[in-house]
Order: C-alpha cells, then structure tokens, then sequence
C-alpha cells in the first residue's frame, strides 16, 4: 500500500466584500459567512481556491500509482483526497446538519497574485470576486455558461453593476462527455459536513474530479486546481456566521494543504517464512539509516521474531529466524514534536506487504516536511490480539 503527497503551487481567497481585492500571499485560505448587523445585514461570502503542478499530478497518477486511464481512477483501490488543515473555527453550526463545505473544479484558470488582506491599497494583481487573473483583464463568467458549468452568488442580476455579489468563480457541476467520465455515476463534486465535536479539517474525496480532469472530461489544458465554498452562502442570518479558516501554502507552520494519494500496491508472499502467530514477540526496522534526503524513496523492512522461544535443541540461534507479519499488519507515521500522524493506520492503504525475505513497507520521504522528526509505528493482529508497536523508530528528512 503507499501513500503520496503533494503540495500546492498557489492559493487565495476570494471575498464578496472586495470583490477586486487580491490574497494570493495570506498565510491562511478561508471559507466563511458573515452578517453584520440586524439593521443592516448585508450578508458576506468568501470562497478559496487552490491549485497543485499539473506536471506534478500526472507524474503521480503515471509513474507512482501506474494509472493509464481515467477509466482505473473510477474503480476501486485508489483514492485522492483534498487536505487542509484548521487554523480557526467559529460559529459552526451546532445543530445535526452541521457547517457544510464543498468542492468544485473551476472551469478556467486562475492567478495567485501577491496580495494579502486589506493590503493598504489593496492588490490587484492576481484573482478576486471579479477577476480569475489581474483586475480588469478576465472576469469570472456570470452568464453565458457553457454545457455543465455553473456559479452561485445571491440577486436577482447576474450584471456586477447592479449586483455586487455576481462572480465569485465559475466551475463544474457534470461532464457532458458520459464516454469519458460519466458524471452522473461519479460526480465530480466534493463536499464534507463539521458538526461542533468533529474534527475540522478538510479531508475530501476529490478522485472524481482528479479523474474527470485526467481523462479530458473538463478543462485540462492546465490544472484548475479546486474551488472550496460553503453551503449554504450569503445567509440573512446574525446567528449563523461560520468562519473556517485554514493555513494556506504560504503558511509559516507545518501544515500546508496537500493533494493526497493512496493506492493499493501490496502483495503478500511469505515464500519459506512462517506467519508470527505467538505473542509476545519483538519487532525491529531495517533498513533505516535515520536519515534520509527529501528525494528518497525507502523500502523499510520489518524483522519480527518470538520474544520467548521454545526449549529445544535446535543447531542454530531461535533469534536468527524472520517471521513474517500476518496480513493485518499496517504502518503509520508520526510527527515527533507534535505526537500528530501525518500518515495514519489504515486498513486499506497503509497494509504492510511481505516477500520471501520478510516484511515491508515503502515511504515517500518529499510527501513529508524537511528538517523534522518522525517515528514509525507498526499495528498487528497475532492471534487475536490488536498490538501497536511504538520501539522509537526515528528519522529524520533533509532540505536536500
């Protein structure tokens, strides 16, 4: 099993309230409603959009994962999640249906700029309400949409001139290709519900639109990216104001957005080993030198053996022999300052595979943060017993 990530080449918000305004280098990316006042409402929306390497997607899908056609991004075994991670959240909606948000591709490029909030004057030289590019060159469409593109914004007018609100982005909602990408079987839409106690990170399924994009059923000259609203926008409402707001890739912190990916590459052939079926026993990582370079791609090896032996006469050391790991063996790594996983269990995608030599288990070292410490954990099932072991396995990725 492997997982593999990427991180963004831009990002910004767009906010109805200054709709020329440019964000491109804001350290957070937000989605939120706002109303100001009962006597004067006048209910606010803003959106963010995110984009990664085009180049950067395609060598993933082609040289990591082995896709070959969008046709294999449909079936099961693959998975490509949007990932970003809270910096601030308020006025969610407590009740059961929650604070949605959701996720589009937008139907046209777009530029970063390098503005930043209420920069005094403001800048304009990347996308906004009104602008996918620099103010006043390309808006963002408000009428006249092509097959299975869309936009949402509140009034009756789609002019900007009368409705301040028009714009806010363009993107897909289906694909009028069915031979290429049938959209009504695999919609290529993400979207993802926070109630008060859950988790508030973004972690959608986004393979649809990866797929989509990939097999030309949507725009793929370059990569969009993606366009992340909430459902519902512009609510006439002082009590629901949720605000979502999330480190950008400009961030100062380790948690930039990322494109993750997972997919199924394990094999189990245990060849003369015998599967570990006795507890207590002992595990130990091979193949770990404690440091790698951000560019490594390291094929890890788990050695495991009985902590107790059994008293026979046997010619040669009990604790010489390699066991292998049952099939429900799984990996994770953590962040070490933070105690975080940045790749948790999963009984899908992080499987440990096994040859004729033994265990093992590939890392991607540039889908991790340069310059920190992580430890590797290993969860077994060994006759009936669910054991995590934690025996400080550390390394540490160079900027390199």
């Amino acid at each position: 099993m492997a997982v593999y990530k990427i991180f963004p080449d831009k990002d910004a918000t767009i906010y109805s309230l200054f709709p020329n305004m440019n964000t491109g280098l804001d350290e957070m990316i937000e989605s939120t409603l706002t109303t100001f006042a009962y006597s004067q409402p006048n209910p606010q929306a803003s959106r963010f959009l995110i984009s990664f390497d085009n180049n950067d997607v395609e060598n993933v899908l082609e040289n990591k994962m082995g896709i070959s056609s969008s046709a294999q991004l449909s079936g099961s075994g693959v998975q490509v999640n949007l990932r970003c991670f809270i910096a601030t959240a308020t006025g969610l909606e407590i009740s059961p249906t929650g604070t949605a948000v959701d996720v589009f591709y937008p139907s046209v490029d777009w530029s970063m700029g390098t503005g930043k909030y209420l920069d005094d004057p403001i800048s304009t030289d990347g996308t906004s309400w009104y602008w996918s590019t620099y103010s006043g060159s390309t808006a963002w469409a408000t009428s006249g949409f092509s097959a299975g593109i869309t936009a949402s914004y509140t009034g009756s007018s789609n002019d900007r001139n009368i409705n301040p609100y028009a714009g806010g982005g363009t993107w897909y909602y289906s694909s009028s290709l069915a031979n290429t990408w049938d959209s009504d079987a695999y919609p290529i839409t993400g979207s993802q519900t926070f109630t008060y106690s859950t988790d508030k990170d973004i972690n959608i399924d986004v393979t649809n639109i990866i797929g989509a994009w990939y097999g030309g059923a949507i725009n793929n000259a370059a990569f969009n990216g993606f366009i992340v609203k909430q459902n519902p926008e512009f609510v006439n409402n002082k009590d629901y104001q949720p605000e979502l707001k999330y480190f950008s890739v400009d961030t100062n912190t380790i948690y930039p957005p990322c494109l993750e990916f997972k997919w199924n590459d394990w094999s189990y052939n245990t060849g003369s080993l015998s599967v570990i079926n006795t507890t207590p026993a002992t595990l130990s990582l091979n193949e770990n030198p404690g440091v790698f370079f951000s560019q490594s791609v390291n094929i890890f090896r788990v050695n495991a053996g009985l902590k107790y032996p059994p008293r026979t006469w046997v010619t040669s050391s009990w604790y010489t022999t390699n066991y292998a790991l049952p099939t429900a063996s799984y990996y994770a790594v953590k962040d070490l300052d933070t105690n975080e996983f940045v790749i948790d269990f999963d009984t899908t995608y992080t499987k440990i595979s096994c040859d004729a030599t033994g265990s093992f288990f590939t890392l991607y070292m540039d889908g991790l943060e340069p310059e920190r410490y992580y430890k590797i954990l290993i969860q077994t099932n060994i006759n009936g017993n669910t054991i995590v072991y934690d025996d400080n396995y550390y390394f540490k990725i160079l900027n390199g």
